[in-house]
């Protein structure tokens, strides 16, 4: 029985800018290198590879969610080092809040967090906030779970 997905790997144009913005999202480079045509980083339980694909065309395939205790100190921490969510984290009505970063060759994050009334917490809330559906017709990707972000 499948438990949970243990890796994506994206194709990417240059091992440098990508290593560099996945640093700066929360992953820590486990394998490879700068260097390198094939790298891997982890967050929490989550690993992502980047293999160097020097003519990848970015299209849109769908996204990967990745599960984090706190979105909102994430989105404070990723706008702070000049990255540019699509938009501030918003409640969807599946109970997740979350936010959309898009990485330098096109692949679309997500990061979100359980709201309180499907098992999960808010800092600083006591009550869940009003459920919005920004995706249209409800549709969600398969996602991995980080066991969070740390900014010390």
């Amino acid at each position: 029985m499948i438990q949970h997905i243990s890796a994506v790997t994206f194709a990417v144009r240059a091992m440098p800018e990508a290593l560099t913005f996945y640093t700066t999202v929360g992953f820590t480079l486990i394998l490879g290198g700068p260097q390198s045509s094939f790298s891997t980083l982890q967050a929490g339980e989550a690993f992502v590879n980047l293999t160097v694909a020097p003519t990848y065309t970015p299209t849109w395939w769908g996204r990967t969610i990745f599960r984090v205790e706190d979105v909102d100190a994430l989105y404070q921490w990723v706008c702070a080092q000049g990255l540019l969510p699509a938009a501030p984290p918003q409640n969807a009505r599946w109970g997740e809040r979350y936010f959309h970063l898009t990485d330098p060759n096109g692949h679309e994050l997500s990061f979100a967090q359980r709201l309180p009334a499907h098992g999960g917490d808010l800092p600083g809330s006591s009550s869940p906030s009003l459920l919005t559906d920004p995706d249209a017709g409800g549709r969600r990707a398969i996602g991995v779970k980080s066991s969070g972000f740390d900014t010390q």
